[in-house]
């Protein structure tokens, strides 16, 4: 199970933590048609994911983990998915559908994306790592010209995104956007946990060494990329805690504490003090917040510093 982690860690940035990306990103890449064999089969029984209630005397707040790519075969999910969905008066996701829905947002994320210092991305790179990238490049239908203007974080998530989508998983189908399309239709409150630009400097602001590192791995693993994401999404549908905290938590954070820490504790620490509130109000209002499956695990994860407060906390 661990080097299965260790494979799939920097494939979950993409698939359960950072919704933006997967959103935008998708419109942007022309990923080939998915290959033989690469496309999910139907299952019989429907995904199980995460999900957690927390209450206390009056409320509670339902904690779903969410995977932000999905195949028309994921749905329906688990009844009790849908069942904490209506008793919810409220959900929360990491981006308010509105901020996903804006026009705008494709141009502030490439921006975002873009180089400013005056030197291509070549110049960043050792001649094998930008090689491989361009031919990567190609083969996704991403413009080589377009690669040289990339930031390097920008480049690894695009990159990875073609792959991902060509494995056949699809961010228009993600989870967040079927309860987003659901919440519209039966007129049920929303609301963001973050900010697009929240978002953007999640990846935007990290050290320069650090995107160079993350772009070098999604070359160096690109022939795994595929599988790794296949695996991540099977743990997802059973809802295997071990094998998600394994695959994610534990693997990102031995291989960059740094990362992990800006990408899940720190995060987590703001989200924490967003459901005590809301377990705190008076009212009988409950809530539900769909995030990525990674903020519910682990020591730092929502559901046991949730546990750690008092509130009581049971898996459905």
């Amino acid at each position: 199970m661990r080097s299965a982690a260790a494979r799939a860690a920097a494939v979950a940035l993409l698939a359960i933590i950072a919704p933006l990306w997967a959103t935008v990103l998708a419109a942007a890449v022309a990923a080939p048609a998915p290959a033989d064999g690469a496309t999910v089969d139907a299952r019989a029984a429907p995904p199980r994911p995460l999900l957690w209630r927390v209450s206390d005397g009056d409320n509670a707040v339902y904690l779903l983990g969410t995977f932000h790519l999905l195949t028309r075969d994921d749905y329906p999910l688990d009844p009790a998915v849908y069942a904490a969905f209506d008793d919810a008066e409220q959900v929360f996701f990491e981006l308010s559908p509105e901020a996903l829905a804006d026009p705008r947002l494709g141009l502030r994320f490439a921006q975002a994306g873009i180089r400013t210092d005056g030197r291509t991305l070549q110049q960043s790179l050792d001649a094998r790592t930008w090689e491989a990238a361009a031919a990567l490049a190609t083969r996704a239908g991403v413009p080589v010209e377009a690669l040289q203007r990339m930031e390097p974080w920008f480049a690894a998530l695009t990159l990875s995104m073609a792959e991902m989508t060509a494995a056949g998983l699809d961010p228009a189908l993600g989870l967040d956007k079927h309860l987003a399309q659901r919440a519209a239709r039966e007129g049920k409150r929303t609301a963001g946990l973050e900010t697009p630009e929240d978002q953007i400097r999640l990846f935007d602001g990290m050290k320069p060494g650090v995107q160079l590192a993350q772009l070098r791995d999604v070359v160096d693993r690109w022939s795994e990329i595929r599988s790794e994401t296949r695996w991540l999404h099977d743990q997802w549908r059973e809802g295997d805690v071990d094998a998600l905290y394994w695959g994610m938590a534990a693997a990102m954070k031995a291989r960059d504490p740094a990362l992990y820490a800006r990408i899940n504790t720190q995060r987590n620490a703001a989200w924490v003090s967003r459901v005590k509130a809301l377990l705190d109000a008076p009212g009988t209002d409950d809530a539900m917040l769909a995030v990525g499956t990674l903020h519910l695990l682990g020591a730092e994860g929502l559901v046991q510093q949730l546990a750690a407060s008092g509130y009581r906390v049971e898996r459905l």
